[in-house]
């Protein structure tokens, strides 16, 4: 399987799992699954990933430096994106606590909350799939991504003498 991953084929592999999955995460948010400031804060990662993989997969075959940069900073993005969405699962199974301004210990010490807008709190996980909130999931995704980054990038290293 690992044979088959090339830097070219990982970034693409990639870029399509993770627009899947912010796709995914809008379309729950538009059938009333909002999410809270953590769960916006996740996204980060998709914002700026999708794009690059992207990017490395169009250019990669031409340009196999910035191709190898760019999996590795995919990778680490990804890393960190699974960092963070422990922590967020974290604060919603109540093992540490969370942001004061979206937990439900938030008073008003932070001003007067917005009341335009639904209060989603973040140690409340809007729903659960098959045990796993929507942070846990983009924990578990997030580390599969960082694995074909680096599967991917390793495979770049393995044959840079050797056109692909």
């Amino acid at each position: 399987m690992l044979n088959i991953l090339t830097p070219q084929r990982a970034a693409l592999l990639i870029f399509v799992v993770a627009f899947a999955t912010i796709a995914g995460a809008w379309i729950f948010e538009y059938y009333g699954y909002l999410p809270c400031e953590l769960c916006l804060k996740q996204r980060w990662a998709y914002y700026a990933g999708v794009p690059l993989a992207l990017l490395v997969a169009l250019l990669g075959p031409r340009n196999p430096g910035p191709a190898k940069a760019g999996l590795m900073l995919l990778g680490l993005l990804w890393l960190g994106s699974m960092v963070f969405g422990i922590y967020h699962s974290g604060v919603e199974w109540k093992w540490w606590p969370g942001p004061a301004t979206c937990t439900a210990q938030v008073g008003f010490t932070g001003g007067l909350p917005d009341l335009s807008k639904p209060a989603v709190l973040c140690d409340t996980p809007t729903i659960r799939i098959m045990g796993l909130s929507l942070a846990g999931w983009n924990a578990v995704i997030s580390l599969g991504l960082a694995l074909v980054a680096f599967a991917g990038l390793r495979r770049a290293q393995g044959s840079s003498s050797v056109s692909q």
